[in-house]
């Protein structure tokens, strides 16, 4: 391939020289190149190599379909692995270096191909071990090379934003329904992935309404910006979700920017109304060696030539089998290039001034590292660069995400969109419209009415596809970075493989980074012909987001470091800090562990609460409340246990199940009166509690009739517990009666604090009596401080988390996810009342009816006794069962303390059969040294439950 830069023409700035290295060679360009156009200019024919077979590749496209340019950049402290020499701009300085580009050794697997075939790693390397060969074949897998010794990418932002009508693509389509749209007074946002706007305009010559291209962009653009639109360049649109939500990726500045900043800025767009008009990728074709550096689209040979002023050869064969192949035929002509064209077609009557050779297709390539003739069937061409145009392929990737369905359409031989869907509506080459007049008419049509316009009734260049049937010898690829063949897809319907879905992962096709832009449709007709199908009948597989790659920097954005997961902080923290806490996290907050000079501390708290009276910051309690004529019946669904039955001002224990019968979360739900609860979940699955309850509200429920508001962080939760707490309160005037008859325990009562709204619950989850008070969160000082001037009297004392964790396994009471796990359910507690008597439908009912819930080995939660004097048992410790010299693990400690309170060591375990075992003796091992425990019932204080009341 003979490439050249030519002495004037494209958008490139030739003021400003730049340059860079590839593969440590020196390349020099202009600014406004890009790494592909560059090395076009220096005649650099192989630009990497492939996947499978590492056969050399050089540049196909010219944007983000390219499947063959994959490069890794540096420039300064910045790695840039993977990124496509078709979009990214040079810059001075840059270092890049060819994904699998360099000759290696492993081109060598090439000359093996038919033994590596399609899916071979699925029936092979099995003897003697797999594991003998993995590690060889991992180590060639995978694209680009990331430096660890490089710093942090910059943080990107994140914006969201709102707009009438959200139009992508810049093409002479989208810059008109933009322009209409915003002059009728629509908030319009105008995307497009490029630096510059005008889509194929920018290569095309041509008149429209009275000036030529640029001046009718300009005007445009100006017309969209006066009107109050806005216009994101360089913003890939990548992803549309639910209600016409749509991610962006903007790039913002070149790469060389300071680390500072980020390089992206990720957008989340509502739009009222999408307009698609996201253009057309030109197809190769397919035939023997078709992967050989020097074979280019069509439409990329006229892009270099256009807009970078780039001759990408010499002597050039042009292979179509429609008429948009002519323009760029003539161009080159012009440029000074040697053109032949072969036409597939047998009516084809465009004409040129150039050689056209009509009904002769590509059979074969000569050449290795580059082209050096095209062998069309009896004839052999000497040319050091072919251009293909096999057809277009709308992007219709978008539009398929949303939901939308796609039908066949037999004059442009492509898939088409079939109707308007979820507010969006598809225009322009995007929904098989290739003539100018034909996309205003369109863009005006949407603008007007936002409707979807029919498709396809004239394709405008006259395609009569040749597809590849499976009677070709050689070699023939489908796919250029996966390395998929004509013969794969032969295989993959000979083993039956021939659903679309199965075709994609027996053989990768459109697997790659580039998701089969240029493969897909060339794959489905093989599959097509190969199995005697129409292609409709083969159908499409799932398009899948994001539609070119996203930097994980934009995705983050700002949530890295410790804003990744962002601790949670007490409105009581600074009086904690200045009166000795020692702080850990707990679920996501920061809490105090205990008070005091180390961990000692704990003993003497734990032992005070269940003498005296102590105070406790219980915070982060979930505090949401669930509203609506509806909401009994909404939460009888969430629990376990029935709701709806209790009464106003009433408290009842319940448990939260996934799917599976699992115990999700605990904790105690409120009723304040006839339609307004309070589900007061665990501190660490409050957000988890929320989404699962407003996910069901709007799949399950009728959304009008269920209100619900997380007020975590609206309301204090301060605890009061011990012997003396009820004592302690009576002293605050809350306006609320403490008496036992009147505000006995599992009751909530509601009056005032200083003036604002307080809540008292009567609960414990330290078995001793207990009060927690709500009040909101301005109040927490004012509160907390007339509990300790108040509590002085009685010896008040604070506790930490550790303190209380103790209290409550001395009762028994359980954490989850500390003493439970994922399949812990209901009935290995003990609790079956509900399982057997609630009749209506509940999240994960029907998994705690299963073979696996009923059988009579499941784990079940016990107590465990060691002698007392003896060493606390290890949390995590294992329960083992011998036989002979093999052991068996039975279950496991998921909590141990040294109780202050009954002066020996407790714990709890999950154990097989564990219910029916008590008073067993069972061992327990730990890091190869064992002891004796006695299973017993997980309460160890107050069995009576006497302490309540106390």
């Amino acid at each position: 391939m003979t490439a050249k830069r030519l002495p004037s023409g494209g958008r490139i700035d030739r003021e400003k020289p730049v340059t860079f290295t590839f593969d440590g060679k020196t390349i020099s360009a202009f600014e406004g190149d890009t790494i592909a156009s560059a090395l076009l200019a220096a005649n650099q024919w192989v630009v990497g190599r492939s996947f499978k077979y590492h056969r050399p590749r050089g540049i196909w496209g010219a944007g983000v379909e390219e499947p063959n340019a994959l490069v890794d950049i540096e420039i300064g402290n910045r790695n840039f692995p993977v990124s496509r020499a078709t979009t990214e701009f040079v810059e001075e300085g840059m270092v890049v270096t060819t994904v699998n580009g360099r000759v290696d050794r492993a081109a060598i697997l090439d000359k093996f191909a038919k033994f590596i075939p399609a899916a071979f790693y699925y029936k092979t390397f099995m003897w003697p071990d797999w594991h003998l060969f993995e590690p060889y074949i991992r180590d060639m897998a995978g694209l680009g090379r990331i430096n660890p010794d490089l710093p942090e990418t910059g943080r990107a932002e994140q914006i969201n934003h709102h707009c009438d009508v959200l139009v992508i693509g810049s093409g002479p389509a989208g810059l008109m329904a933009a322009s209409l749209a915003s002059k009728a007074g629509k908030s319009v946002l105008l995307v497009d992935n490029q630096r510059d706007l005008g889509g194929s305009l920018l290569h095309m010559d041509a008149n429209i309404e009275g000036q030529g291209v640029s001046g009718w962009i300009a005007d445009k653009t100006d017309e969209i910006e006066k009107s109050g639109g806005k216009i994101l360049k360089s913003t890939t649109a990548y992803g549309i979700y639910d209600h016409q939500m749509i991610y962006l990726n903007e790039k913002r500045s070149d790469m060389a920017r300071d680390l500072a900043s980020g390089l992206d800025c990720l957008w989340r767009v509502r739009a009222g109304h999408i307009i698609l008009a996201s253009g057309a990728i030109e197809r190769p074709m397919v035939f023997q060696n078709n992967d050989r550096p020097g074979i280019m689209s069509a439409d990329a040979g006229l892009k270099y030539l256009k807009q970078f002023g780039v001759l990408p050869g010499q002597n050039i064969v042009i292979a179509t089998n429609n008429d948009s192949a002519y323009g760029t035929a003539l161009a080159l002509r012009e440029a000074g290039a040697n053109v032949t064209m072969l036409d597939s077609r047998k009516d084809a009557q465009a004409e040129g001034d150039f050689d056209i050779l009509r009904e002769k297709s590509v059979t074969n390539i000569i050449g290795k590292n580059r082209i050096e003739a095209v062998v069309a069937e009896n004839h052999t061409i000497k040319a050091d660069l072919l251009l293909v145009s096999g057809g277009w392929t709308p992007s219709v990737h978008l539009y398929c995400q949303a939901g939308g369905k796609l039908d066949w359409n037999d004059t442009i031989a492509a898939f088409v969109p079939r109707a308007s869907v979820n507010g969006i509506s598809v225009i322009g080459a995007a929904n098989g419209t290739f003539e100018l007049n034909d996309l205003f008419a369109e863009a005006k049509a949407v603008a007007s009415n936002y409707g979807q316009p029919t498709t396809g009734k004239n394709s405008g260049f006259n395609i009569e596809p040749n597809w590849h049937g499976p009677s070709a010898k050689g070699r023939a690829w489908v796919d250029y970075q996966n390395d998929v063949t004509i013969k794969d897809v032969e295989l993959a319907a000979r083993e039956n493989f021939k659903s679309v879905e199965h075709l994609k992962r027996y053989t990768t096709l459109g697997m790659a980074n580039d998701q089969g832009k240029t493969s897909n449709i060339n794959g489905l007709a093989a599959m097509a012909a190969i199995t005697g199908r129409e292609i409709k009948e083969v159908g499409t597989t799932t398009y899948r987001p994001p539609f070119t790659p996203v930097p994980f920097a934009s995705i983050a954005g700002k949530r890295s470091g410790e804003l990744f997961n962002p601790v949670k902080r007490l409105p009581l923290e600074n009086w904690h800090r200045a009166n000795g806490a020692s702080f850990r996290e707990y679920g996501g907050w920061l809490r105090p562990a205990y008070y005091g000079k180390d961990e000692t501390e704990i003993t003497r708290e734990a032992k005070h609460a269940r003498t005296s009276v102590a105070l406790f910051d219980g915070s982060t309690l979930g505090k949401i409340e669930v509203m609506g004529p509806d909401a009994a019946k909404f939460l009888d669904f969430h629990y376990y246990n029935t709701v709806s039955t209790l009464k106003s001002g009433k408290i009842r224990y319940a448990f939260m199940l996934t799917e599976g019968g699992a115990i999700y979360d605990d904790g105690v739900l409120a009723r304040l009166s006839e339609n307004h609860f309070i589900v007061s979940c665990s501190s660490s699955h409050v957000d988890g509690v929320h989404r699962r309850l407003e996910m069901w509200r709007q799949d399950q429920f009728d959304p009008t009739k269920i209100a619900i508001h997380n007020a975590t962080a609206q309301w204090a939760t301060l605890t009061v517990t011990g012997p003396k707490s009820a004592a302690l309160l009576n002293k605050i005037d809350f306006n609320i009666d403490l008496d036992d008859e009147t505000f006995p325990h599992m009751s909530i009562r509601t009056g005032k604090f200083d003036g604002a709204d307080a809540r008292l619950s009567r609960v414990s989850f330290s078995g001793d009596r207990s009060y927690e008070i709500a009040v909101p969160a301005h109040k927490t000082e004012t509160l907390w401080s007339q509990l300790h001037d108040a509590g002085a009297e009685f010896d008040a004392a604070t506790i930490g988390v550790e303190a209380m964790s103790i209290l409550r396994a001395e009762k028994g009471f359980i954490i989850i996810g500390k003493d439970t796990d994922g399949t812990t359910m209901p009935q290995d507690l003990g609790l079956t009342g509900p399982m057997n008597k609630k009749k209506g439908e509940y999240l994960g009912k029907r998994s705690l009816f299963t073979e696996n819930a009923k059988d009579e080995n499941r784990r079940q939660l016990v107590g465990l006794q060691v002698a007392k004097g003896n060493e606390m048992l290890i949390t995590g410790a294992h329960g083992i069962e011998r036989d002979g010299n093999d052991k068996h693990s039975i279950g496991y400690v998921t909590s141990s303390y040294l109780s202050p309170n009954i002066d020996k060591p407790i714990a709890l375990a999950l154990i097989e059969r564990g219910l029916t075992r008590m008073g067993e003796e069972i061992e327990i091992w730990h890091m190869g040294q064992s002891c004796k425990a006695t299973i017993c019932a997980p309460c160890f204080f107050d069995p009576s439950m006497e302490r309540l009341n106390a």
